[in-house]
């Protein structure tokens, strides 16, 4: 497989360019929020920073192709395949909470190889190759949590585990946690993964929204799956922990 090296410096400048355009936006109090079709909201700044990826991404790699949130597919059956989500957290971003990011990703015959989370507000950068992963250039690593009981619980919506998998199990995770919060969407991955919480969870997913995680967790020494412990390449629902014993724990409440 080709060095990655060359692709990973682009996607660095993905993240810095569409986080230039994405800052004036963020507590702009002339922030025009729309609601798509799927009745998700859209602003200027998702549209906008997709838009500019787009274009550096053609110029640059002609023959590449891109999967995005806004804009559809161009050559999903490419070699190589860029995944764009320019905000995972709308409804954050258009309340001015900064808990939200840029998802940067890209796949190598349909794998996940490298992957970024840009938190453009708080000046964050996490960065992961599946080997490895790095926060602002510092290799970060999860934490050592082996219990629920001692675990950090995150999740992006408390309403979606009812409707989306199994209600009273998710019920019984949150009780069996130490901290439960809402500090959710790709940030509640970019805390996990750099060591400040033990299990992120998305009972429902879009492909832009799980393919950089992918090696950002795993490349942070953290376990990432579907709900019911599958492969979370193509999957519609996420939970990713600090380890292998947390995780089976995990699973194992979600899915009695």
């Amino acid at each position: 497989m080709q060095d990655l090296a060359t692709y990973r410096h682009f996607m660095i400048e993905l993240a810095q360019k569409s986080g230039e355009f994405i800052k004036p936006f963020f507590a702009n109090p002339d922030l025009v929020v729309e609601i798509k079709s799927d009745a998700s909201p859209v602003t200027l700044a998702d549209t906008g920073a997709e838009e500019l990826m787009r274009a550096m991404i053609s110029q640059r790699f002609p023959e590449h192709g891109i999967i995005g949130e806004e804009y559809g597919s161009e050559r999903p059956d490419a070699e190589w395949v860029w995944v764009l989500d320019p905000v995972d957290g709308t409804k954050s971003f258009a309340t001015a909470c900064p808990l939200f990011g840029t998802l940067i990703a890209l796949q190598h015959r349909g794998e996940p190889v490298l992957g970024a989370i840009h938190q453009p507000i708080l000046g964050q950068l996490m960065v992961g190759d599946g080997v490895s992963t790095e926060l602002n250039g510092r290799r970060v690593r999860t934490r050592a949590t082996q219990k629920l009981s001692a675990a950090t619980l995150l999740m992006s919506d408390p309403l979606n585990p009812a409707k989306y998998q199994n209600g009273p199990a998710w019920q019984a995770l949150m009780e069996r946690a130490r901290l439960v919060r809402t500090w959710g969407d790709c940030y509640g991955y970019l805390l996990l993964a750099s060591g400040w919480a033990d299990v992120m969870t998305d009972p429902i997913m879009n492909p832009w929204d799980i393919a950089a995680l992918i090696p950002i967790v795993r490349g942070a020494g953290g376990q990432i799956t579907n709900w019911q412990g599958l492969s979370p390449v193509g999957a519609e629902s996420i939970i990713a922990s600090a380890t292998p014993e947390l995780h089976r724990e995990v699973l194992g409440v979600l899915n009695k």
